[in-house]
């Protein structure tokens, strides 16, 4: 369950959304982002977004619930959204990548392994022939769980018994025993973990050389402080870079719009769960990789800082 804090912060911002902003905004049509699922790291942000939009009056941003990077991506493709968000490594390896456009480089998500307290996991390797969840349906997660299965070795159909939840019912699992560890990636602490029970992280520092090995530099060492989730030693993990991406077809004055709010307003957009690396900044928003920017991101940076 997210906290109250977080909960209402959230209604707040979906209510903004839906409330005349400026002049004309009840006449916009709504700027569709796929978003993510409640409880996330996603869904916090576009929360935050859609009411800094409402505020400034530049637009209606409507976040859509998903399963995360894998089916916005499709969302946005297939013309069902406007705007995503999307793990980057998601995105860059996804089919038609070159055809993606970028608004920024948003924040770093943290892949996070979670098994309980009182288990005898203590590494990657000892989830060989356990219960493992490995992120939702459409999630970018998904793909990232696998290739960290893999550093261990546990790659195999068999190696460990895979399931696929939404993070509620992942973190539920985890708190009645139904699975053994629940892999995702999203802020921390991530509410839907935050009563989870007594769990402990997975230190992930050789999956994160591996990787990096393997995949170049979308990935890096990330540290979560001791104690994010209940009992715990600090432990270094995966960070993975988020996207803010948009259709080619997007207006450039809306996606200028959105930039400006990314530069201006950077201290509403940060969901309580973030800590840590958080991008935000002229430096990092243009940091996408091989994705390039939407026509309308890159004049209006040009514009602002040259």
């Amino acid at each position: 369950m997210l906290d109250r804090r977080s909960a209402l912060r959230g209604l707040a911002a979906l209510t903004a959304v839906l409330t005349v902003v400026g002049c004309g905004s009840a006449d916009r049509a709504p700027v569709l982002l796929a978003a993510g699922e409640p409880g996330g790291f996603f869904w916090e942000f576009s929360g935050l977004l859609a009411a800094a939009a409402a505020r400034a009056g530049t637009a209606r941003v409507e976040p859509l619930r998903s399963g995360g990077s894998a089916e916005n991506l499709d969302l946005l493709r297939s013309g069902r959204a406007d705007l995503a968000i999307s793990l980057s490594d998601t995105a860059q390896d996804s089919a038609g990548a070159q055809d993606l456009r970028a608004v920024g480089r948003v924040y770093e998500n943290y892949f996070q392994v979670a098994v309980r307290h009182d288990t005898d996991i203590t590494s990657l390797p000892g989830l060989a022939g356990r219960t493992v969840s490995i992120g939702a349906a459409g999630s970018g997660a998904t793909t990232l769980s696998e290739r960290v299965l893999a550093t261990a070795g546990l790659s195999g159909p068999d190696a460990v018994r895979r399931v696929q939840q939404p993070m509620r019912a992942a973190a539920a699992a985890l708190a009645d025993g139904s699975v053994d560890a629940v892999m995702w990636a999203g802020g921390v602490p991530t509410p839907a973990f935050s009563d989870a029970g007594d769990i402990r992280l997975l230190d992930l520092t050789a999956a994160v050389a591996a990787l990096r090995q393997r995949y170049g530099t979308s990935y890096e060492p990330v540290s979560v402080p001791a104690d994010a989730y209940g009992r715990h030693p600090a432990v270094t993990t995966v960070g993975v870079a988020n996207l803010l991406l948009a259709r080619a077809e997007v207006n450039d004055q809306i996606v200028a719009a959105l930039v400006d709010l990314l530069l201006d307003d950077p201290s509403a957009l940060v969901p309580d769960q973030a800590i840590g690396s958080q991008f935000l900044d002229a430096q990092s928003l243009i940091q996408t990789g091989p994705v390039v920017l939407h026509p309308g991101a890159a004049a209006e940076y040009r514009r602002r800082h040259g």
